[in-house]
Protein backbone atom coordinates (compact mmCIF):
# COMPACT_ATOMS: atom_id res chain seq x y z
CA UNK A 1 0.00 0.00 0.00
CA UNK A 2 0.97 3.45 -0.91
CA UNK A 3 2.46 5.65 2.04
CA UNK A 4 -0.15 8.36 0.99
CA UNK A 5 -3.19 6.43 -0.89
CA UNK A 6 -5.25 8.69 -2.66
CA UNK A 7 -8.69 8.37 -2.01
CA UNK A 8 -11.63 10.19 -3.90
CA UNK A 9 -14.42 11.35 -1.71
CA UNK A 10 -16.54 12.61 -4.37
CA UNK A 11 -16.99 9.31 -5.95
CA UNK A 12 -17.93 8.15 -2.56
CA UNK A 13 -20.52 9.84 -2.39
CA UNK A 14 -21.93 9.28 -6.22
CA UNK A 15 -21.44 5.61 -5.64
CA UNK A 16 -24.44 3.19 -4.96
CA UNK A 17 -24.35 1.58 -1.66
CA UNK A 18 -22.43 -1.01 -2.26
CA UNK A 19 -19.94 0.71 -4.43
CA UNK A 20 -19.69 3.01 -1.34
CA UNK A 21 -19.37 -0.56 0.96
CA UNK A 22 -16.28 -1.21 -1.06
CA UNK A 23 -15.15 2.34 -0.66
CA UNK A 24 -15.03 1.54 2.86
CA UNK A 25 -13.49 -1.37 2.98
CA UNK A 26 -10.61 0.53 0.78
CA UNK A 27 -10.82 3.31 3.68
CA UNK A 28 -10.64 0.71 6.37
CA UNK A 29 -7.50 -0.95 4.91
CA UNK A 30 -5.78 2.59 5.28
CA UNK A 31 -6.65 3.43 8.88
CA UNK A 32 -5.05 0.22 9.90
CA UNK A 33 -2.20 0.71 8.56
CA UNK A 34 -1.58 4.62 9.02
CA UNK A 35 -4.51 6.56 9.11
CA UNK A 36 -2.68 8.97 6.40
CA UNK A 37 -4.94 9.81 2.83
CA UNK A 38 -4.24 12.22 0.47
CA UNK A 39 -8.26 13.12 -0.41
CA UNK A 40 -9.27 14.21 -3.83
CA UNK A 41 -12.21 15.50 -5.13
CA UNK A 42 -13.12 17.28 -1.80
CA UNK A 43 -15.89 19.57 -3.11
CA UNK A 44 -13.78 22.84 -1.41
CA UNK A 45 -13.77 26.14 -3.53
CA UNK A 46 -10.33 26.89 -4.64
CA UNK A 47 -11.25 30.83 -4.02
CA UNK A 48 -11.77 30.10 -0.41
CA UNK A 49 -8.47 28.18 -0.19
CA UNK A 50 -6.82 30.71 -1.84
CA UNK A 51 -7.83 33.37 -0.10
CA UNK A 52 -7.12 32.05 3.30
CA UNK A 53 -3.72 30.99 1.56
CA UNK A 54 -2.82 34.39 0.46
CA UNK A 55 -3.94 36.13 4.05
CA UNK A 56 -2.25 33.89 6.58
CA UNK A 57 1.08 34.37 4.20
CA UNK A 58 0.67 37.99 4.70
CA UNK A 59 0.00 37.96 8.60
CA UNK A 60 3.00 36.08 8.55
CA UNK A 61 4.96 38.55 6.92
CA UNK A 62 3.88 41.63 9.10
CA UNK A 63 6.55 42.87 11.92
CA UNK A 64 6.78 40.97 15.09
CA UNK A 65 5.30 44.10 16.75
CA UNK A 66 2.49 43.39 14.21
CA UNK A 67 2.02 39.91 15.03
CA UNK A 68 2.36 40.35 18.85
CA UNK A 69 -0.56 42.38 19.34
CA UNK A 70 -2.56 39.01 18.81
CA UNK A 71 -0.57 37.31 21.22
CA UNK A 72 -2.50 35.06 24.11
CA UNK A 73 -3.43 37.52 26.64
CA UNK A 74 -2.27 34.77 29.46
CA UNK A 75 -0.46 31.68 29.49
CA UNK A 76 -2.45 28.71 28.39
CA UNK A 77 -4.88 30.73 26.52
CA UNK A 78 -5.47 28.87 22.99
CA UNK A 79 -6.12 31.02 20.63
CA UNK A 80 -4.32 34.43 18.77
CA UNK A 81 -0.62 34.50 17.91
CA UNK A 82 1.64 31.47 19.05
CA UNK A 83 4.96 33.20 18.69
CA UNK A 84 8.66 30.88 18.32
CA UNK A 85 9.51 29.13 21.62
CA UNK A 86 6.26 28.77 22.44
CA UNK A 87 5.40 24.88 21.77
CA UNK A 88 6.61 21.07 21.87
CA UNK A 89 4.70 18.98 20.23
CA UNK A 90 6.77 16.15 21.61
CA UNK A 91 6.00 16.77 25.40
CA UNK A 92 2.21 15.33 24.65
CA UNK A 93 3.89 12.15 24.69
CA UNK A 94 5.91 12.68 27.33
CA UNK A 95 8.95 12.97 25.17
CA UNK A 96 11.33 16.07 26.73
CA UNK A 97 12.56 18.15 23.64
CA UNK A 98 13.28 22.16 22.81
CA UNK A 99 10.47 24.11 21.75
CA UNK A 100 9.54 23.24 17.93
CA UNK A 101 10.72 26.16 15.16
CA UNK A 102 7.44 27.38 14.42
CA UNK A 103 5.04 29.82 14.69
CA UNK A 104 1.11 29.91 14.03
CA UNK A 105 -2.31 31.98 14.13
CA UNK A 106 -4.94 30.07 16.00
CA UNK A 107 -9.04 29.96 15.76
CA UNK A 108 -11.94 28.14 17.48
CA UNK A 109 -14.97 27.08 16.89
CA UNK A 110 -16.86 30.49 15.04
CA UNK A 111 -19.96 29.81 17.22
CA UNK A 112 -20.90 28.99 21.11
CA UNK A 113 -24.01 26.48 20.99
CA UNK A 114 -26.56 27.89 23.60
CA UNK A 115 -27.06 25.47 26.63
CA UNK A 116 -22.94 25.58 27.50
CA UNK A 117 -22.38 26.15 31.17
CA UNK A 118 -19.04 24.17 31.47
CA UNK A 119 -16.63 26.78 32.87
CA UNK A 120 -13.33 24.69 31.29
CA UNK A 121 -15.64 24.37 28.20
CA UNK A 122 -16.01 28.73 27.63
CA UNK A 123 -12.42 29.41 28.97
CA UNK A 124 -10.90 26.81 26.71
CA UNK A 125 -12.34 25.71 23.80
CA UNK A 126 -15.31 28.62 23.30
CA UNK A 127 -12.59 31.26 24.46
CA UNK A 128 -12.95 34.10 21.62
CA UNK A 129 -10.87 34.09 19.07
CA UNK A 130 -7.86 37.12 18.91
CA UNK A 131 -8.59 38.75 15.53
CA UNK A 132 -5.30 40.61 13.43
CA UNK A 133 -6.20 44.24 11.76
CA UNK A 134 -3.80 43.29 9.04
CA UNK A 135 -4.58 41.73 6.42
CA UNK A 136 -7.75 43.38 6.55
CA UNK A 137 -9.60 40.60 4.69
CA UNK A 138 -7.84 37.98 7.14
CA UNK A 139 -11.21 36.95 9.12
CA UNK A 140 -13.58 36.69 6.24
CA UNK A 141 -11.07 34.41 4.67
CA UNK A 142 -10.66 31.98 7.40
CA UNK A 143 -13.99 31.83 8.89
CA UNK A 144 -15.03 31.30 5.02
CA UNK A 145 -12.07 28.05 5.23
CA UNK A 146 -13.16 26.55 8.67
CA UNK A 147 -16.57 26.21 7.31
CA UNK A 148 -15.60 24.54 4.63
CA UNK A 149 -13.55 22.25 6.92
CA UNK A 150 -16.41 21.61 9.08
CA UNK A 151 -17.97 20.34 6.02
CA UNK A 152 -16.03 18.54 4.95
CA UNK A 153 -15.00 17.11 8.27
CA UNK A 154 -18.38 15.53 8.77
CA UNK A 155 -18.42 13.85 5.20
CA UNK A 156 -15.28 11.98 5.83
CA UNK A 157 -17.11 11.06 9.48
CA UNK A 158 -20.09 9.58 7.02
CA UNK A 159 -16.87 7.87 4.79
CA UNK A 160 -15.88 6.32 8.13
CA UNK A 161 -19.04 4.52 9.17
CA UNK A 162 -19.13 2.54 6.07
CA UNK A 163 -15.72 1.75 6.94
CA UNK A 164 -16.29 0.27 10.45
CA UNK A 165 -19.37 -1.10 9.13
CA UNK A 166 -22.75 1.28 11.54
CA UNK A 167 -25.19 3.68 10.55
CA UNK A 168 -24.10 6.47 8.42
CA UNK A 169 -25.47 9.04 10.95
CA UNK A 170 -23.91 7.46 14.01
CA UNK A 171 -21.32 10.16 14.53
CA UNK A 172 -23.66 12.80 13.92
CA UNK A 173 -24.56 13.45 17.23
CA UNK A 174 -21.20 13.58 18.55
CA UNK A 175 -19.79 16.18 15.99
CA UNK A 176 -22.66 18.54 15.88
CA UNK A 177 -21.29 21.10 17.84
CA UNK A 178 -17.69 20.60 17.42
CA UNK A 179 -14.86 22.27 19.26
CA UNK A 180 -12.29 22.03 16.41
CA UNK A 181 -9.04 24.26 16.09
CA UNK A 182 -7.53 25.58 12.89
CA UNK A 183 -3.96 25.99 12.68
CA UNK A 184 -2.04 28.54 10.23
CA UNK A 185 1.35 27.03 10.62
CA UNK A 186 4.52 28.96 9.17
CA UNK A 187 8.05 27.37 9.84
CA UNK A 188 10.60 30.32 9.20
CA UNK A 189 13.75 29.91 6.91
CA UNK A 190 16.53 28.44 9.01
CA UNK A 191 19.43 30.62 8.62
CA UNK A 192 21.07 29.41 11.77
CA UNK A 193 21.84 26.25 13.77
CA UNK A 194 19.50 24.49 16.14
CA UNK A 195 19.08 22.58 19.50
CA UNK A 196 20.09 19.14 19.68
CA UNK A 197 16.34 17.16 18.91
CA UNK A 198 15.10 20.33 18.02
CA UNK A 199 12.35 19.82 15.25
CA UNK A 200 10.11 22.13 13.12
CA UNK A 201 7.67 20.52 15.19
CA UNK A 202 8.16 17.32 17.71
CA UNK A 203 7.04 13.39 16.87
CA UNK A 204 3.26 13.79 18.43
CA UNK A 205 0.09 12.25 17.01
CA UNK A 206 -3.23 14.13 16.60
CA UNK A 207 -5.76 14.76 19.62
CA UNK A 208 -8.74 14.48 17.85
CA UNK A 209 -11.32 12.31 15.31
CA UNK A 210 -9.35 13.47 12.49
CA UNK A 211 -7.18 16.31 10.86
CA UNK A 212 -7.55 17.80 7.57
CA UNK A 213 -3.78 19.39 6.58
CA UNK A 214 -3.71 21.31 3.42
CA UNK A 215 0.64 21.62 3.31
CA UNK A 216 2.08 24.07 0.90
CA UNK A 217 2.83 22.77 -2.32
CA UNK A 218 5.97 21.09 -3.21
CA UNK A 219 7.14 21.59 0.58
CA UNK A 220 9.01 18.52 2.80
CA UNK A 221 10.09 17.89 5.86
CA UNK A 222 6.25 15.87 6.94
CA UNK A 223 7.45 12.68 7.89
CA UNK A 224 5.40 9.48 9.34
CA UNK A 225 6.64 6.39 11.75
CA UNK A 226 5.62 3.59 9.23
CA UNK A 227 4.25 0.08 10.77
CA UNK A 228 7.47 -0.77 10.13
CA UNK A 229 8.88 1.47 12.61
CA UNK A 230 11.04 3.94 10.14
CA UNK A 231 10.51 7.20 9.73
CA UNK A 232 8.98 7.87 5.98
CA UNK A 233 8.57 11.53 4.57
CA UNK A 234 5.34 12.22 3.42
CA UNK A 235 4.66 13.39 -0.27
CA UNK A 236 2.27 16.36 -1.41
CA UNK A 237 -0.60 15.80 -3.57
CA UNK A 238 -1.63 18.62 -5.83
CA UNK A 239 -5.30 19.65 -5.46
CA UNK A 240 -5.93 17.68 -2.03
CA UNK A 241 -5.77 17.71 1.29
CA UNK A 242 -3.85 15.15 3.40
CA UNK A 243 -6.09 13.69 6.06
CA UNK A 244 -5.44 11.43 9.31
CA UNK A 245 -7.14 10.47 12.03
CA UNK A 246 -6.54 11.16 15.41
CA UNK A 247 -6.19 9.52 19.29
CA UNK A 248 -9.92 10.06 19.88
CA UNK A 249 -11.07 7.51 16.66
CA UNK A 250 -7.86 5.37 17.66
CA UNK A 251 -9.98 4.52 20.83
CA UNK A 252 -13.03 4.89 19.23
CA UNK A 253 -11.86 1.71 17.40
CA UNK A 254 -10.06 -0.08 20.35
CA UNK A 255 -6.40 0.81 17.99
CA UNK A 256 -8.05 -1.37 15.07
CA UNK A 257 -7.53 2.19 13.07
CA UNK A 258 -3.71 4.04 14.17
CA UNK A 259 -3.26 7.19 15.38
CA UNK A 260 0.11 7.51 13.63
CA UNK A 261 2.96 9.74 15.36
CA UNK A 262 4.73 11.99 12.75
CA UNK A 263 6.78 15.11 12.75
CA UNK A 264 7.81 18.03 10.35
CA UNK A 265 12.33 17.52 10.31
CA UNK A 266 14.52 20.20 9.66
CA UNK A 267 16.86 18.46 7.33
CA UNK A 268 16.66 18.65 3.21
CA UNK A 269 14.71 22.37 2.75
CA UNK A 270 15.49 24.86 5.57
CA UNK A 271 13.13 27.29 2.92
CA UNK A 272 10.00 28.51 5.05
CA UNK A 273 6.94 26.32 4.71
CA UNK A 274 3.85 26.76 5.64
CA UNK A 275 0.59 24.72 6.62
CA UNK A 276 -3.20 25.10 7.50
CA UNK A 277 -4.52 22.22 9.86
CA UNK A 278 -8.30 21.68 10.49
CA UNK A 279 -8.33 19.82 13.87
CA UNK A 280 -12.09 18.36 14.05
CA UNK A 281 -12.49 17.72 17.33
CA UNK A 282 -16.11 16.21 18.29
CA UNK A 283 -18.45 18.08 20.49
CA UNK A 284 -16.81 19.17 24.11
CA UNK A 285 -19.21 16.43 26.34
CA UNK A 286 -18.88 13.92 24.12
CA UNK A 287 -18.15 10.32 25.44
CA UNK A 288 -15.93 8.44 23.18
CA UNK A 289 -16.05 4.87 24.12
CA UNK A 290 -15.34 1.78 22.10
CA UNK A 291 -17.47 1.05 18.86
CA UNK A 292 -18.98 -3.01 19.75
CA UNK A 293 -18.01 -3.15 16.02
CA UNK A 294 -14.41 -2.92 16.92
CA UNK A 295 -14.20 -5.79 19.90
CA UNK A 296 -13.89 -9.38 19.01
CA UNK A 297 -15.18 -12.49 20.51
CA UNK A 298 -14.29 -12.41 24.35
CA UNK A 299 -12.45 -8.82 23.18
CA UNK A 300 -12.22 -5.97 25.93
CA UNK A 301 -12.25 -2.25 25.32
CA UNK A 302 -8.47 -0.65 25.95
CA UNK A 303 -9.60 2.72 26.83
CA UNK A 304 -12.15 4.02 29.45
CA UNK A 305 -14.77 6.23 28.21
CA UNK A 306 -12.96 9.58 27.32
CA UNK A 307 -14.39 12.76 27.35
CA UNK A 308 -13.51 15.11 24.20
CA UNK A 309 -13.19 18.46 25.63
CA UNK A 310 -10.82 17.64 28.84
CA UNK A 311 -8.87 15.21 26.85
CA UNK A 312 -8.23 17.96 24.72
CA UNK A 313 -7.56 20.33 27.01
CA UNK A 314 -5.10 18.37 29.04
CA UNK A 315 -3.22 17.39 25.44
CA UNK A 316 -3.10 21.25 25.00
CA UNK A 317 -1.49 22.16 28.20
CA UNK A 318 1.21 19.75 28.05
CA UNK A 319 2.61 21.07 24.80
CA UNK A 320 2.69 24.92 25.86
CA UNK A 321 5.50 26.54 27.55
Amino acid sequence: MSLLPVFNIGNFFQGTEAEKVNFGREIDSICKNTGFIALQNHGVPKQIIDNVWNDTQDFFCLSMKEKNKIKPPFEGYPYGYIGLGKEALAASKGVVTPTDLKESFNGGPLMKPKGITDPDALSFCYADTIWPDKPDTFRCSWEAYYNEMEKLAARVMIVFTYALGIDSDFFAKYIDNPISALRALNYPEQKMGVEENQLRAGAHSDYGSLTILLPQEGSTGLEILSPTNVWESVPTVPNTFIINIGDLMAMWTNDRWVSTLHRVVNSGSKRKRQSLAYFHQPNWSAEITCLSSCLGHNEEARYPTTLSGPYLMEKFKSTNK
